[in-house]
């Protein structure tokens, strides 16, 4: 099954901004992860060419190396990239970033984002009161803080979470229910200083001042993609299906459960 979607855009993220060389196998080769790599390549950091079948290398600047682009960075059709970068990019003190993307990402919004990185200090502006791209993000000194968010999100989450890397103090993502956790073990994996606790791990905690060190990442298949063929499968009287390297996230995991009912 093709990689992980979500798995595909964090692993180039994180190893963006982590000490040395991350190697990715089995990165989705699809149009979004493509978004995420040409952000980062025009911010400096060294990414290989992203080819079915091929270890993707990236080699990480560090937490705060990203250097100002002369050009403005285009999404292309990825709200996780926009929505990712400018977590990323908020505390990014002095630099200035404009994020664009095609028609359709230019309609969706993006205060669920920019609003709850505004309680750290983030100054993000753009069309419709900074809710639409083209977005304008001036890097600043961003200041730790316990933020709830009004709607679970690991888009939102992951945003915050970048954000906290490099902010003056600790930061806490409160969400209303647990959204998946990918952004969460892949920090943790890259030696962020970070925690998870509350009822059903809805608060997440990061410390500031850890440095992240790049990782061989192995992106699973995408469940997503597997479901159709789990669902053939029970529905064949006496099929035996195997399906091999599937992720298997337990927030990402319903399909499973709804098959075993």
């Amino acid at each position: 099954f093709p990689g992980d979607k979500s798995i595909s855009h964090r692993s180039l993220l994180f190893g963006a901004i982590a000490e040395g060389r991350t190697t990715i196998d089995g990165l989705l080769p699809a149009e979004d992860p493509l978004s995420t790599a040409a952000c980062l390549r025009s911010m400096g950091v060294g990414v290989s060419p992203i080819r079915e079948g091929e270890i993707v290398t990236v080699d990480g600047v560090g937490l705060d190396g990203l250097q100002e682009p002369s050009e403005i960075l285009n999404c292309g059709n990825s709200g996780t990239t926009m929505r990712l970068m400018l977590g990323l990019l908020a505390g990014r003190d002095g630099r200035h970033f404009v994020l664009s993307g095609d028609a359709s990402l230019r309609r969706r919004p993006m205060q669920r984002v920019g609003q709850p990185l505004a309680l750290m200090g983030a100054d993000v502006r753009g069309r419709n009161a900074g809710n639409l791209a083209p977005l304008a993000v001036q890097g600043r000194k961003l200041r730790g803080a316990v933020v709830g968010t009004p709607v679970a999100s690991a888009q939102v989450k992951s945003a915050l979470l970048l954000a906290a890397l490099t902010a003056d103090g600790p930061t806490t993502v409160i969400e209303p229910a647990h959204s998946r956790d990918h952004s969460e073990r892949m920090l943790k994996a890259f030696g962020a200083d970070l925690d998870v606790g509350g009822e059903m791990g809805r608060h997440v905690s990061v410390k500031p001042g850890a440095s992240l060190t790049g990782q061989h990442v192995v992106v699973p298949g995408d469940i997503s993609s597997a479901a159709f063929w789990l669902v053939a499968g029970a529905v064949v009287p006496g099929a035996d299906l195997t399906i091999r390297n599937v992720g298997l996230n337990p927030t990402r995991t319903g399909v499973l459960e709804v098959l075993e009912q």
